[in-house]
């Protein structure tokens, strides 16, 4: 009895799912560009206004602004690099198995969260 098949997604799922994948990186690496160059665009505002108050408000809600940037830049990075991540599980074929249960987890669920190492039943144990 061969249970290696029942443990993984086939050749034919896994390039399916590795399209997948490099199409969401490619959007990720795109995005984050966007807020890369949103955040180099707020170090160059010009607001240079008479009143001082006002003035004071700019800054405080350019540092805002540049701190969610970031906080942002950090998310989309973390992101990629899970995706990415995902890419090397397809190519161990290790990709689509539940971290803590070994099941599979479940076609539908990684096609929402392609980078999924949990199936709903583990994440619910959490």
């Amino acid at each position: 009895m061969n249970t290696d098949t029942k443990n993984r997604y086939s050749d034919k799922d896994l390039a399916e799912f590795k399209a997948i994948l490099q199409d969401k990186i490619n959007k990720a690496e795109h995005d984050l560009e966007l807020i890369k160059s949103a955040y180099m665009n707020d170090f160059d505002n010009g607001t240079d206004d008479t009143s001082p108050t006002f003035k004071a408000f700019e800054e405080g809600s350019a540092t805002m602004s540049k701190e969610a940037n970031s906080a942002l830049a950090i998310r989309q990075e973390k992101f990629i690099r899970d995706l990415k991540n995902a890419i090397i599980r397809i190519e161990n074929k290790t990709y689509g198995v539940c971290r803590v249960t070994g099941k599979l987890i479940n076609k539908e669920r990684l096609k929402l969260v392609p980078h999924a190492t949990l199936s709903i039943e583990a994440k619910n144990m959490q």
